[in-house]
């Protein structure tokens, strides 16, 4: 059940960031609050606008706001987030996480976050198989991290293969078994 459920959206710069807003509008049609935190990269492949509309909230993208705001946004932020969702995850947040690296807003903001996280991975298949990225994915489980698998498919380099993001509406559906069980 995600209705009342406040969920960050992290979105990381990869192709898939096209699906956030169709996965934010299914989020908020099953009752759900979505706010969301982007990379700069993200913001290459879906705009700032599209997201905000979608989500009817501000995108949070830098860390260091114009001077007026004296909150930390990746404080309050994960203050006020029941789960942090990051789709698409690329190869490059992934390994921040794992690695503590806090150099933009969302790797700062899960480095603030003590709530469940769930990663929806999505890159080319011989990333996603690679040893490091596979190692990176084993320590963020054994820090309770809950991965959504990504699918085989096409993919945006024109080849076949698994990495392509898993659907907005099975991300919705995992998240949902998720909170239904616990």
């Amino acid at each position: 059940m995600l209705k009342g459920k406040k969920i960050l959206l992290g979105i990381s710069g990869g192709i898939a960031a096209y699906k956030s807003p169709e996965l934010i509008r299914q989020l908020i049609a099953e009752g759900a609050e979505v706010k969301v935190v982007a990379t700069k990269n993200a913001l290459e492949f879906v705009t700032p606008v599209s997201l905000q509309t979608v989500s009817r909230n501000r995108v949070y993208f830098e860390v260091f706001e114009p001077i007026g705001n004296f909150n930390p946004e990746h404080i309050s932020h994960a203050d006020w987030g029941d789960m942090l969702l990051v789709a698409p995850a690329t190869a490059n947040i992934i390994g921040k996480f794992a690695c503590g690296i806090a150099d933009d807003a969302l790797s700062t903001l899960y480095l603030a976050f003590d709530k469940p996280v769930f990663i929806a991975p999505a890159m080319n298949t011989r990333m996603y198989e690679h040893p490091v990225v596979q190692r990176n994915m084993r320590q963020l489980q054994a820090f309770n991290v809950q991965f959504i698998e990504p699918v085989y498919g096409e993919l945006a380099c024109n080849t076949l293969g698994k990495g392509r993001m898993e659907e907005p509406e099975n991300i919705v559906s995992f998240l949902k078994e998720y909170f239904d069980g616990n």
